[in-house]
């Protein structure tokens, strides 16, 4: 219903050799003509985002598989399955969120009344990463669209099969005067960093983030930055630990741990921290087999150079379970490892892989501390039973999300707002928060002529000040 016809070699002739400048122009040539303002072309761009998804799941199955080696069952859960659950939410609430926000309006003011509208940035610069190469384009650009903005989206290079992918269907199904993709590697993103576009969203590194936040300040760009950092997991001595530890394991391990929010390492209570590594053990046993190497449901190490960063902090403490690896295929098995020093290298930089510490201490506020002392987090996680137990931790941290009893899963809520603070990010997104990310909220002042008081206006008399004062 959705799918344009393309000829594929207009459509690879576009893409060699981009103009950058050119690019971004022609798509501030649509964006100033208003095509993109209307409520109807945004519904049908995500009606097309939709169809996209779907008609094309098993060619996204496929090129995650060859870049990830994802199963179709995680591909569907992280991936396609997800963003189309977000693709419907925005569906179902854009008209609201495009309706002006009255505000109250003092009486200083009256007669007349006040509003906010949310109206498009512009042209906005979507960045990919590589661990879930899918979705988190399409999130994004979901929220580009809702708000009425166009889109230059460039893919992740690591993983070439799904960036290749997108290239090439995102053409077919959506508005090419105003969404383009341009694929490549760091060039690519160096080249579109020069230009000016009304807004940033960058998902990947600190490292990376700070490059993308000093080329937007050449422009005045505002950015997003979903970054990442080490997402602590706090075990209560309280908690249900067989629920724990596989909710630990799943948030841990899939995708082999390549997660922005995965649980980077736990703070267990030192009465049931070997009780919990003996279940976490048991669990991936449960999940991978006796091999997980094996496994149809276990993933790969993007690259050679993670592989060899994550092999390099193995040695950070005693292996309870796990520690094989082939380099050939990119595997290391589901690794859990005992007496981590907090000064080792593991503790000092986000893992990104299937390599989990667990640290002992003595109880909540020993582990509030350990979580203070380092760069807030961009989730923290909480095992406990405890409602005051809940609410210190809750208070007396900061991370950009908190979930309690389970990992991952306050991602998936279209209403709470996802993202950083400090070190691990800078905004967020997810439902009403994307149409409001690539919004600017302006606010609006309608005023009546009648009764125009004389009271502001010169001359000032010192009876107009007594007025002044009474009024307040």
């Amino acid at each position: 219903m959705y799918r344009k016809s393309v000829d594929s070699k207009t459509r690879k002739s576009d893409l060699s050799q981009p103009n950058y400048a050119r690019t971004v122009a022609n798509l501030r040539t649509t964006f100033k003509s208003y095509k993109t303002h209307p409520y109807k072309w945004r519904i049908d761009q995500l009606k097309s985002l939709k169809a996209m998804t779907i008609e094309n799941e098993e060619a996204i199955f496929a090129a995650l598989k060859e870049d990830l080696r994802k199963s179709n069952f995680e591909s569907f859960m992280t991936e396609t399955g997800e963003s189309i659950n977000e693709i419907n939410y925005a569906l179902k609430h854009l008209k609201n969120w495009m309706k002006p926000e009255k505000v109250s309006t003092p009486m200083d003011n009256q007669p007349g009344n006040s509003k906010i509208i949310y109206e498009p940035l512009g042209v906005v610069l979507i960045i990919a990463p590589w661990n879930y190469p899918f979705m988190l384009i399409v999130s994004p650009l979901i929220g580009a669209i809702s708000a009425g903005n166009c889109a230059l989206i460039k893919p992740s290079e690591l993983t070439p099969k799904t960036s290749t992918l997108l290239t090439e269907i995102i053409p077919e199904y959506m508005d090419s005067d105003a969404i383009k993709v341009m694929e490549g590697g760091p060039d690519v993103a160096r080249n579109l960093l020069e230009q000016r576009f009304d807004h940033i969203f960058f998902t990947g590194s600190p490292r990376v983030g700070k490059i993308v936040m000093t080329a937007a300040a050449k422009y005045l760009t505002p950015v997003t930055l979903e970054l990442g950092g080490k997402s602590p997991c706090i075990v209560n001595s309280d908690a249900d630990l067989h629920v724990a530890a596989k909710r630990i394991v799943w948030g841990k391990f899939i995708n082999a741990g390549q997660t922005c929010v995965a649980p980077d390492y736990v703070l267990a209570d030192e009465t049931i921290v070997d009780d919990l590594a003996q279940l976490i053990k048991l669990i991936v046993v449960d999940f991978y087999g006796d091999d997980p190497k094996i496994s149809p449901d276990y993933s790969r190490i993007i690259n050679q150079a993670h592989y060899e960063r994550l092999i390099g902090l193995m040695d950070s403490g005693e292996i309870a379970c796990g520690g094989s690896s082939d380099k050939a295929d990119l595997y290391i098995e589901p690794t859990v490892l005992m007496k981590v020093s907090p000064d080792s290298l593991i503790m000092n930089e986000e893992i990104f892989g299937p390599i989990l510490p667990i640290i002992s201490v003595s109880d909540i506020e020993d582990a509030i501390g350990f979580v203070n002392n380092r760069a807030k987090p961009l989730a923290l996680y909480l095992f406990t039973k405890d409602n005051d137990v809940q609410n210190k931790v809750i208070s007396k941290t900061n991370s950009g999300g908190v979930c309690i009893n389970d990992v991952l899963m306050h991602m998936v809520v279209p209403d709470l707002p996802f993202g950083g603070v400090g070190q691990s990010g800078i905004g967020a997104y997810h439902g009403r928060n994307s149409f409001k990310t690539f919004s600017h909220a302006k606010g609006v002042l309608i005023k009546s002529t009648y009764g125009d008081l004389p009271l502001r206006y010169p001359p000032y008399t010192q009876s107009k000040f007594k007025w002044l004062r009474r009024l307040g």
